[in-house]
């Protein structure tokens, strides 16, 4: 199996859909009609990706992932007909790593969900020097287990969180822009995604220190470094 993913969403039309393409791609699927039935699953079933719609009865979208962050930080993939900047933007806030507005290319999940999962494991281990832990300041990548740890601390990060600090870490003091830092963490072409990229940077920065400058620094009109 390619992986086990959960799709919690209140349309039995859209839960088979996408079972069906996700199951010829290898991956096992299980459903969650509600809120409710979504966190149940999460716990028992360990799935390694969510797929989660918004609008659902017993506990919404945005319910269910706060509940999902509090002890995990596998892909989430919110599925949503509000296509707002501002709906996007609280589904990052509160942890998710993409977002696909309804309707949808069934083709298209599946895509997402396979850059998601790939990102989250397997990205970081393309070579000898990536295996290996990178240390900066007191900061330390695990690329192998995909952890960073602060001290004795490890701080838990969503995949894209840990991609961006994969980049930023491995060549720290190095300026990054904008359209680099999207297209390595979110594995897309980089158009117009400014709001992705500040609220990640803003998430990690308060997960890093109290203070938001002391590791990631912004260079205005160019990008971001880690402060060597």
């Amino acid at each position: 199996m390619a992986g086990k993913i959960l799709i919690a969403d209140d349309e039995a039309e859209i839960r088979q859909l996408l079972r069906l393409y996700l199951e010829n791609e290898g991956y096992e699927v299980v459903e969650a009609p509600d809120g409710k039935r979504a966190v149940s699953l999460l716990l028992s079933e360990k799935p390694d990706l969510c797929i989660l719609d918004i609008m659902m009865p017993e506990l919404d979208g945005y319910q269910v992932l706060k509940k999902l962050r509090e002890d995990s930080n596998i892909p989430v993939l919110i599925l949503s007909a509000k296509d707002a900047d501002s709906e996007k933007i609280l589904g990052l806030k509160l942890g998710a790593d993409d977002y696909l507005t309804k309707p949808f290319n069934p083709l298209e999940a599946v895509a997402r969900v396979q850059s998601l999962i790939r990102r989250f494991c397997t990205l970081g281990g393309s070579s000898e020097a990536a295996k290996a832990a990178v240390r900066v300041k007191d900061l330390e990548l695990d690329s192998e287990g995909c952890t960073l740890r602060r001290g004795e601390e490890v701080i838990d990060l969503t995949s894209v969180e840990y991609k961006i600090m994969e980049l930023l870490m491995t060549h720290p003091g190095k300026v990054y822009t904008k359209q680099q830092i999207y297209e390595y963490a979110w594995g897309e072409e980089y158009i117009v995604a400014d709001n992705n990229i500040m609220v990640c940077i803003s998430k990690l920065r308060a997960k890093l220190s109290e203070d938001p400058s002391a590791y990631i620094k912004t260079l205005r009109g160019l990008g971001y470094r880690l402060e060597a």
